[in-house]
């Protein structure tokens, strides 16, 4: 083979490649056909840097070999001031380290190396080195390193003049992108557009929407049970969560109050009584007293009423259940003792069989919900086994939530399934469902909501 045919064909080799793997395995191992180098290493300039990409009769590459690391030691050093022309490096010319620049005028446009980068170039490579930048329309792309043991004469540099814009254009094409009117670089290629037509095909299939909020297992038709009258809790008869049965004791008023008015109206009304008798004895003979008569009775009349509201508020003092249930109420120590004011709730006779889901979604996070949509409690107790449940009502205005945040209060039936696990007053991590709508909407509903309140758009 010529040497004219052997470079046409390794420029042909190149033409062919379709990877940059590809283009420097060609470029390190079929160029020794031309140029009688003893090593060649090709290297790939990208944003961390330079990066070994092919070594000429090396199928694998180690990072961490020793000659891999000083190689790339070197190439950072001289890829600083790396002209766009080739180079050739003689190590018996290179001047010393922090000489002065000046002092020789035929040493090579490259910077001085250190001590150590010199001493690793004695131990792993012969004294004649050449530099083949890769460079297209000012963009550097890489850089081929040629070793000989020979100084390379005129006619190997203009075969490497040649073959450096055949490689230049080879690496360019295989790494070009396109800037759009922008200024944005755009990659081409139809692996390029496949993949950004699949990337829009995802960003349009449509998924359920969602919203996380705190939730909790309530009873949707308990009763409430409140306070009958104005006073103080004296004794609890239940404890919290225990089934009671209709007409069951489930706490009690202190009644000291009361029965003290009882004593003080029963003593008012014998003392009008007699008065009354001692008026009617003084009316046969006395007209002032008849006149006196008729304002005692009805001041006996006062007192006889005034002792039926205290009678009827004694009755009341002793609080029964409603109807069969369980007692939902916080501790008993904390109401014992504690005042109460007429209509103040104390607890809640909830049925066991009739358990929902009670969720604070915050106002910030509201989605579009229907009725039905579907809702999964993670409850703390047991984030692996979600109860599901179904929205069932949904309030109109936001209210203070438990843990003060502004929320719509939502109810969920549970299903029969879910019944026999679901315990009232578990805590847990509600998921709502709703509308289906495009991913990329799910995915930039809360960037574009947050980019409005900074923007004002």
């Amino acid at each position: 083979m010529t040497a004219v045919s052997a470079l046409w064909q390794a420029e042909d080799s190149c033409r062919k490649a379709r990877t940059v793997d590809a283009l420097s395995f060609t470029i390190v191992n079929e160029t020794w056909q031309v140029l009688p180098y003893r090593q060649a290493s090709f290297w790939r300039f990208g944003a961390t840097g330079a990066d070994l990409v092919a070594v000429s009769g090396l199928a694998a590459l180690s990072e961490d070999s020793p000659f891999t690391v000083w190689t790339r030691r070197l190439v950072r050093a001289i890829a600083k001031d790396l002209p766009d022309t080739v180079q050739v490096v003689d190590l018996e010319a290179m001047p010393a380290p922090m000489s002065d620049p000046a002092a020789s005028a035929d040493t090579p446009a490259l910077p001085a190396l250190t001590p150590a980068l010199i001493d690793g170039w004695e131990e792993w490579w012969p004294a004649h080195l050449v530099v083949v930048p890769l460079v297209k329309d000012g963009e550097r792309l890489g850089v081929c390193l040629f070793v000989f043991e020979n100084a390379p004469n005129e006619t190997e540099l203009a075969i490497f003049d040649r073959l450096q814009a055949c490689w230049s254009y080879c690496a360019w094409a295989l790494t070009r992108v396109r800037k759009s009117p922008i200024g944005v670089r755009v990659p081409r290629g139809p692996k390029v557009w496949l993949a950004a037509a699949l990337l829009i095909a995802l960003m349009c299939v449509p998924v359920r929407q969602s919203a996380l909020a705190p939730g909790e297992l309530v009873a949707l038709k308990a009763i409430a049970v409140a306070a009958p009258l104005d006073g103080v809790i004296k004794s609890f008869e239940v404890q919290a969560n225990q089934r009671v049965k209709a007409g069951a004791l489930l706490f009690s008023l202190d009644d000291t109050t009361l029965r003290n008015r009882r004593e003080v109206t029963a003593r008012a009304l014998e003392v009008a009584a007699a008065e009354l008798l001692s008026a009617q004895q003084r009316a046969f003979d006395d007209g002032k007293a008849r006149s006196e008569v008729t304002a005692l009775q009805g001041k006996i009349a006062e007192r006889r009423a005034e002792l039926h509201a205290v009678e009827e508020q004694l009755k009341r003092i002793d609080v029964v259940a409603p109807r069969d249930g369980i007692a939902v109420f916080g501790d008993t120590n904390d109401w014992q003792g504690r005042p109460v004011v007429t209509g103040e709730r104390v607890m809640q006779i909830a049925d066991p069989q009739d358990t929902g889901v009670l969720v604070y979604l915050p106002a910030a996070d509201a989605i579009s919900l229907d009725e039905g949509a579907p809702i999964r409690l993670f409850l703390h107790v047991a984030p692996l086994s979600p109860v599901d449940a179904t929205l069932t009502e949904t309030s109109y205005q936001a209210v203070l939530s438990p843990d003060n945040v502004a929320s719509y209060r939502l109810r969920g039936a549970i299903g029969d399934a879910g019944k026999d696990v679901a315990r009232i007053g578990l805590k847990g991590t509600a998921k709502i469902y709703g509308h289906r709508v495009p991913v990329v909407y799910y995915l930039l509903r809360r960037p574009l909501a947050a980019l409005r309140q900074w923007t004002g758009l």
